[in-house]
């Protein structure tokens, strides 16, 4: 049975892990903003990035979330225009302009 492992990279106060999903492979998840009040959501990428991930505790997640999201990475140097928004309704995954 395959199991999730994460590892810390350098300290555990640095969001930098190496995480599996698949047996023996390994990615990086840096994880660049933390809602530290409440742990309600977090803002991730690779250590390339090459992916990027707005982790969040709850199905849904606010417009005001999401603006800031979009908001960070745009500063930040990511190319939003491919983004996916991911709804957990019957009607899928929805693209963000």
């Amino acid at each position: 049975m395959l199991r999730e492992i994460a590892i810390f990279v350098n300290k555990p106060q640095q969001g930098h892990l190496k995480v599996s999903f698949f047996g023996p492979f390994y990615g990086a998840y840096v994880i660049f903003e933390l809602d530290t009040p409440n742990y309600q959501y977090a803002f991730v990428t690779s250590y390339n990035r090459s992916y990027l991930w707005l982790l969040s505790r709850t199905p849904q997640i606010s417009s005001e979330l999401q603006a800031h999201f979009i908001h960070t990475i745009k500063t930040l140097g990511f190319d939003t225009t491919e983004l996916i928004f991911v709804s957990h309704s019957k009607s899928g995954p929805h693209h963000e302009p």
